[in-house]
């Protein structure tokens, strides 16, 4: 978990739940987690890795367009 992070009471109720599943129960539950969310909100993984994206940017650490062969 992300330092800093607190999550509300019915986040830490639902958590604790969902830890008493099965891996099978909490496959069917993610997947159902899923489908109810909008495709176009970041996740945290998305955040993280647009941040790592960002600082590889800022230390010159990427490829320009025109170095790669598109062909």
């Amino acid at each position: 978990m992300r330092e800093g992070f607190v999550m509300s009471p019915s986040t830490q109720s639902i958590a604790q739940m969902y830890k008493q599943l099965s891996e099978r129960e909490q496959s069917i539950i993610a997947e159902l987690i899923c489908r109810l969310l909008p495709d176009d909100i970041a996740t945290p993984a998305d955040l993280d890795a647009i941040a790592q994206s960002q600082k590889d940017i800022e230390r010159g650490e990427t490829v320009g367009h025109e170095d790669i062969n598109w062909k």
